[in-house]
């Protein structure tokens, strides 16, 4: 395939340097040849290889890649810009967006400092998790095709393979084989299996193990025995190769391998809220291992291999949201039984749902409260003090196969915690207590519920207070007849009540 030379004009477009010349499609920096077309941002055109002795995959590629870009949105994709015409000249011009690959950190060398492996891998699982909200899978994921902006965020390339749920899959009506880059592939893409959102994580662990070892976990198979392997060998614990990985992150990394997509990650939200609070992983053997699976585990899990029956992914959007991340949102202090039990019950009713969702169990006290309304405590015990409460409270749940983590935050607006706590761990449900203030002074003050119900970028769940059946025959006590804060009434008097969700400390909004 002839190089284009710097100055060549295609289709307004003047051609500069060529950035990469690859096996696949030539890259080259270009700007429009008239400026007031300029759309503001430095642009890139990605021809692909058409000669003769080119298979056809290179042709489906750019269609799917050409398909694809013109529907993902998002800060984790370039923007588009234009394509060409296949029977012409096909080209794809795209946003250019400076930073490194994750294959430049990895040819420095191994990553010592656990941390920013978290880091990365939660930039890499956030991008990740962005894509296949839109339907679509990339399937492709590797050191290359993952670049590094200057803020640490992720953003993808080389959409070639990937597919989209609403979109035919022209890789495998046409070509009906496993496609994919062999050494980061799942064992479901080895089979033929496509657009499982679970296949995107293996890749992500394949990457952080290669992050942490500068080894592959799965060597660099030639064949499709060799390919095959995978869909029952674990590979080496990285604690093998180096001893001082973290138990936690080898926990992460090794769920990410499972041969088996349902025991890994249910989706790249949960892989990168434990990157993000490596204290709230649960460590189970995977993370303490220090020599490989015996022979005798890897031949039962061939013979599962030979006779299992791999089912078509559905939607990767609605997968994912069945797996949810459920945050709610417990008072500190000034709170009735009430209003405990009846967020209790909420939580159980959604987890109920949801097999497999995670429920992170939060509260928000003011900064520096240690000092001021607790001289007794210090700031460590203090945390200690509430998150023992939290966990307490969620005791009772007892959810099967349901991971739990709890937090204490500090911030003086507590709706904004809440705010930045859901976006930051890619929240679907937020549940919390119901409107503090009468509804005639709602009309005046965002209280913390109605703040968060109309900023959340979720499903919010405000929940009112109900007693247990065995306690509605009781006579309510003064100090149990309404839970401070909660009251329907139309009575301005109640905005003067200490709301359950921030507490008498931390005051109203504002």
């Amino acid at each position: 395939m002839k190089l284009l030379e710097p100055g060549e004009v295609l289709d307004g477009f003047v051609i500069e340097e060529c950035m990469h010349a690859g096996g696949m499609a030539h890259i080259y920096r270009v700007h429009y040849a008239h400026g007031a077309q300029d759309p503001g941002f430095p642009m890139a055109m990605k021809i692909p290889r058409m000669t003769a002795g080119d298979g056809g995959e290179n042709i489906v590629s750019f269609e799917i890649e050409s398909q694809l870009m013109q529907v993902l949105t998002g800060r984790h994709v370039p923007r588009f810009v234009a394509t060409g015409d296949l029977d012409r000249m096909p080209y794809l011009v795209m946003e250019y967006i400076p930073g490194r690959t994750v294959q430049q950190v990895l040819d420095q060398g191994r990553m010592t400092d656990p941390a920013a492996v978290a880091q990365l891998g939660t930039a890499m699982a956030r991008a990740a998790h962005a894509l296949h909200q839109q339907n679509a899978v990339h399937l492709d994921l590797k050191p290359a095709n993952v670049l590094l902006r200057d803020d640490a965020s992720a953003v993808l390339l080389d959409f070639g393979l990937s597919c989209h749920a609403h979109y035919p899959d022209l890789l495998a009506e046409q070509l009906r084989k496993a496609v994919g880059s062999p050494i980061w592939m799942a064992p479901e893409q080895v089979v033929g299996v496509r657009g499982d959102p679970r296949s995107d994580v293996f890749a992500i662990g394949v990457m952080l193990y290669q992050l942490v070892t500068a080894e592959l976990p799965f060597g660099e198979p030639q064949t499709p025995g060799g390919l095959r392997q995978r869909l029952w060998m674990d590979p080496i614990p990285p604690r093998a190769h180096q001893p001082g990985v973290p138990a936690w992150l080898q926990e992460v990394i090794l769920r990410c391998l499972e041969p088996e997509a349902a025991r890994r990650y249910p989706s790249a939200a949960h892989l990168a809220f434990d990157l993000t609070h490596p204290t709230q992983v649960t460590i189970t053997a995977r993370g303490g291992k220090t020599e490989g699976t015996p022979a005798w585990t890897h031949f039962k899990r061939w013979i599962k291999a030979a006779g299992m029956h791999y089912q078509p992914s559905p939607l990767p959007a609605q997968q994912i949201e069945e797996v949810p991340i459920v945050l709610v949102a417990l008072p500190h202090k000034d709170v009735s039984d009430a209003t405990l039990y009846s967020l209790r019950q909420a939580v159980a009713r959604s987890l109920g749902t949801r097999p497999g969702a995670r429920l992170a169990c939060i509260t928000v006290i003011s900064p520096g409260l240690s000092s001021t309304t607790h001289t007794a405590h210090s700031e460590t015990s203090l945390q200690r003090h509430y998150l023992t409460q939290l966990r307490q409270w969620a005791t009772p749940l007892d959810h099967p196969g349901h991971q739990t983590s709890f937090h204490v935050l500090e911030s003086h607006d507590v709706a904004q915690a809440i705010l930045d706590y859901a976006v930051g761990n890619s929240v679907s449900v937020i549940v919390l207590g119901a409107a503090t203030h009468g509804t005639k002074t709602q009309r005046f003050i965002a209280t913390v519920p109605i703040k968060v119900a109309m900023e959340a970028p979720c499903t919010v769940i405000l929940v009112k207070q109900t007693l247990p059946f065995e306690q509605l025959a009781q006579p309510a006590s003064p100090s149990r007849a309404a839970a401070p804060g909660y009251s329907d009434s139309d009575s301005d008097t109640d905005a003067k009540l200490p709301s359950p969700l921030y507490g008498d400390d931390l005051g109203p909004l504002g």
